[in-house]
């Protein structure tokens, strides 16, 4: 029996990320648009975990489930308390865009103004621009009973209109949605000044309805259900089961959230929280334009000298390709080689290894899963445009090309159904994955023609193969030739495309298989060393409870147990008779700590590292197909040392978990931050 006192709740636990986060849009060392940007993301975070998280415990309260967690915090219970902790973050939120972004932007020049702050002429230019870029595109929708009320997409900014016919007096209701296809923030001249676009709508409704008296108007928003599954048993086609999720999920899926403006009536909340079937719990009232993840449109304003200064990867040194082409063959034939993304460009290696596969006559097959493709600029085919150029042509080359695209991966489905039809035509074997489960590894293998035979090489990877989250992402990427991580992955892909029986591997560990296993026994030998054992995690999350117990386990054997842990963590650290030996700590800054690593042992003494796809949670380990691999060449598992050692520095920036639950920041006056050590130490790799 699990003991509910030993573990953290893990809506709380996301939460508490997202506070995180909200710091970094606090602190005034920061650039003013880096700070526009956290608050971005955790807007669009939330959106997230109310798609995703909420919805789904929505779900099971309506059915009557009661069942708890590892934490022993049943569905209405959690909703009960992430409702306490969403209507603070919004408040956050209000405050940090209000009394701190917003004046301390207008203070340099970039100024978010209302409608109400403009003076006649500019509202004239407005106006015009209203007239000729906007109006056309509106489309307002009566309510009355010829006209039901209309479906409000999800994420979508509308005005709720109230209207009353000059001389019947009769008050009507209109919906107008904002079109996401337009501008969120619409220019004011040649400065950096910007007026919210529904603002701009709101002023001009006059002529929305003519003949109307536009009486009162209300903004509001609505966050539907995004995590619906596909039955893929009764699939006999995954690929068009998976459009018809999505068909449901821009149609049907249900209301979790309502946001509203603070001066939204009490008839106008009524009648949505009647039409959307949301209860009084489920509001939440912004003074914040809503949907603040809109300024992102913002952050992209030419404005260096409100941003970190540019970061240009450096190449890795062995893959330095100034004194001429680079044979990445032959390089890899010398010796593995490890990239830490974004200090090193994944465009002159992984990026440029399958470029030059595709190309080469001697290349025979690339195998390769592509995950999760979204990138904000291009969401409808994402982001990995350059990769499946690569992939396409070396298939029309007649080569073996090999990928397996998971449709599941949410809120990328659209752009890999993109990729996979393309893929598909260009002559590629495209294939969905395992069933039931999702294929979360990050592998690519490649086959060529050598005077000694066939010679595989291969990549394995923290991060997705993608040439834009690659500049923003913190990962590790592994590229080598050894024998055996090649036979193990040409196994792995045998599995996954077609009836392959259960495959002993040598080098790598295969979830839901033989991952959580070898962990496990790892952690239980680095126990019974008693205080001579080590264990260091840097990873995404922790949550999955038998991880947890068997590291409470060492800790009470006497094993020092350090865990970076950027996101959720379910385990409790620094509780006496427990996890005393246990630290945690969590790192955040410009780039996204993505990197999933594992040491066991002291470096001194032959300590074990892993590194790949897999974080320690019930999904990871039980429900997707995920790839750690051993790193056992001394010169990366320096590499990787470096980066824990950092990490786990008493002077390096972070925030501590302590056994109370609560997170501190710790930070040190000309104390290291890690990011920035990192790029020193990728300038210095490359000039010496």
């Amino acid at each position: 029996m699990m003991d509910p006192s030993h573990y953290l709740n893990r809506e709380m636990s996301l939460l508490d990320f997202q506070e995180r986060v909200l710091e970094l849009a606090e602190q005034p060392d920061v650039p003013l648009l880096e700070r526009l940007k956290f608050l971005a993301i955790v807007s669009q975070n939330l959106d997230e975990f109310f798609q995703v998280r909420v919805a789904g415990l929505k779900e099971q309260a309506n059915e009557g489930i009661t069942a708890a967690g590892p934490d022993g915090v049943a569905p209405r219970k959690s909703l009960e308390a992430i409702r306490v902790r969403a209507l603070d973050l919004t408040a956050q939120i209000d405050a940090i865009f209000h009394e701190q972004l917003h004046p301390a932007l207008a203070a340099a020049g970039v100024e978010i103004s209302a409608w109400s702050d403009l003076d006649e002429a500019e509202r004239k230019v407005v106006t015009r621009i209203f007239e000729t870029e906007i109006f056309p595109v509106l489309t307002p929708l009566a309510v009355d009973p010829s006209h039901p009320f209309p479906y409000i997409s999800n994420l979508s900014v509308n005005l709720g209109v109230v209207l009353s016919h000059w001389e019947a007096g009769r008050v009507e209701f209109a919906r107008v949605k904002v079109p996401p296809i337009l501008p969120r923030f619409i220019q004011v001249g040649e400065n950096d000044r910007f007026v919210p676009i529904e603002q701009v709508i709101a002023a001009n409704l006059g002529q929305l309805f003519p003949g109307m008296n536009v009486l009162s108007h209300h903004m509001f928003r609505v966050t539907r259900n995004a995590d619906l599954a596909v039955e893929e048993a009764e699939a006999n086609d995954l690929l068009e089961a998976m459009e018809s999720v999505l068909r449901f999920r821009q149609r049907f899926a249900a209301p979790v959230r309502l946001e509203v403006a603070p001066e939204t009536s009490d008839h106008v909340l009524a009648l949505l929280q009647h039409e959307l079937e949301l209860g009084p719990d489920d509001v939440y009232v912004s003074t914040s334009p809503l949907g603040l993840g809109a300024l992102w449109s913002l952050y992209g304003l030419d404005r260096p000298d409100l941003k970190d200064d540019p970061w240009k990867p450096t190449t890795q040194p062995r893959l330095d390709e100034s004194s001429g082409d680079i044979d990445m063959f032959k390089v890899l034939s010398e010796g593995d080689v490890l990239i830490h993304h974004p200090y090193e460009s994944f465009a002159t290696s992984t990026s440029a290894f399958l470029a030059q596969a595709a190309a080469d006559p001697d290349v025979l097959a690339i195998k390769q899963t592509l995950y999760r493709t979204w990138a904000s600029e291009d969401p409808a085919i994402g982001g990995e445009e350059e990769i499946v150029r690569h992939l396409i042509e070396a298939a029309l080359s007649g080569k073996q090309v090999v990928v397996l695209v998971e449709l599941k991966a949410r809120f990328d489905e659209e752009a890999n159904i993109n990729w996979a039809r393309m893929l598909e035509a260009s002559g590629a074997h495209v294939v969905y994955g395992v069933k039931g489960l999702k294929t979360h590894s990050k592998i690519l293998l490649v086959v060529r023609r050598e005077p000694s035979g066939l010679k595989r090489y291969s990549h394995i990877g923290t991060g997705n193969y993608n040439p834009k989250t690659a500049r923003i992402y913190e990962d590790i990427g592994i590229l080598t030739s050894d024998p055996d991580i090649g036979d193990d992955l040409s196994r792995l892909f045998n599995e996954l495309t077609g009836y392959s029986g259960a495959t002993d591997f040598r080098k790598i560990l295969v979830a839901p298989r033989t991952l959580r296993p070898r962990l496990l026994e790892r952690i239980r030998e680095e126990a019974a060393k008693g205080s001579d054992g080590s264990i260091v995690f840097k990873i995404n999350h922790l949550v999955d409870p038998e991880i947890i117990e068997s590291l409470y386990d060492a800790s009470s054997a006497g094993c020092q147990v350090q865990l970076v842990v950027r996101g959720v963590c379910s385990l409790i650290p620094g509780v006496p008779g427990m996890s005393e030996n246990i630290t945690v700590r969590s790192i955040l800054g410009r780039f996204l700590e993505h990197s999933r690593i594992y040491r066991f042992g002291q470096p001194s003494n032959g300590a074990v590292y892993y590194t790949g796809s897999a974080d320690l949670m019930p999904r990871n380990l039980n429900g997707r197909v995920e790839v750690v691999v051993a790193v056992t060449a001394p010169s990366m598992q320096a590499r990787i040392e470096e980066i824990l050692s950092i990490a786990l520095a008493e002077d390096t920036t972070a925030w501590v978990l302590g056994p109370d639950g609560t997170w501190t920041r710790s930070w040190t006056p000309g104390g290291t931050d890690l990011q920035n050590a990192m790029q020193e130490r990728a300038l210095t790799r490359w000039t010496t």
